[in-house]
């Protein structure tokens, strides 16, 4: 169990869109295949930006670069859309042609996503 806890990750800000724009911090984005163009991430089954993506089926997610500041860790993973309008005072963002919300601050760029397949991995879902 202790080399879990030496698998380097990346941090990504995460969002979706039901009623309202939200995002949460991630650290699993992986590319799957070239052709056709696939990636994977990982969210935790209880996040509300996991619930509104399985209710829309897209997202987009914004990797982050090294300038990334831990305010902007903080303001997408320290509190719940459920309770929060994350999106309210936060203008380092535009709109992509999906509708959903990406981070423009400190990324380098940003992946838009129609889900192909939901699996089930006990507390979190693999969105493909």
């Amino acid at each position: 169990m202790k080399a879990l806890h030496n698998i380097s990750y990346g941090v990504f800000i995460l969002t979706a869109k039901t009623n309202k724009h939200n995002g949460c911090v991630i650290n699993t984005l992986i590319q799957l295949t070239s052709n056709p163009k696939q990636v994977a991430i990982t969210v935790n089954k209880d996040n509300f930006t996991s619930k509104q993506i399985e209710e829309s089926g897209i997202f987009n997610v914004s990797i982050l670069d090294n300038t990334t500041t831990f305010d902007i860790i903080k303001h997408f993973g320290f509190s719940s859309g459920k309770d929060v309008d994350k999106f309210e005072n936060f203008f380092d963002f535009k709109v992509s042609s999906n509708n959903l919300a990406y981070i423009t601050k400190c990324t380098n760029a940003f992946i838009s996503c129609r889900i192909t397949q939901k699996i089930d991995v006990g507390t979190h879902f693999i969105f493909v």
